[in-house]
């Protein structure tokens, strides 16, 4: 599945990622800073991306918020918001939309 962009390097300082598996209840409301939201993203093992709030607003972003509704409904797997992308695809857009 994907979205393919040119990759920009800046892109993994841009993105927090938070290795929550142990304790994910205690660790979403304090990994999260305010004007930002949380986002599980990958095809197996899912990984959780800190994004800011910003990006609702891009339309390639709404694609893939469709795309998540369309495969998970309103029950995500991971309790929280899943995108149904590649790790690698979801930077490159992060990216883009970024540069």
């Amino acid at each position: 599945m994907g979205f393919r962009f040119p990759r920009v390097v800046p892109a993994k300082k841009l993105l927090q990622r938070s290795l929550s598996n142990s304790n994910k209840a205690a660790s979403m409301a304090i990994d999260v800073p305010k004007g930002h939201f949380a986002v599980y993203v990958g095809e197996n093992g899912k990984k959780r991306f800190v994004v800011p709030v910003s990006l609702l607003n891009q339309p390639s972003f709404q694609d893939l918020l469709l795309q998540a509704e369309e495969e998970y409904g309103f029950h995500h797997p991971m309790g929280g918001l899943t995108i149904p992308c590649t790790e690698d695809a979801f930077i490159d857009l992060i990216s883009s939309l970024n540069a």
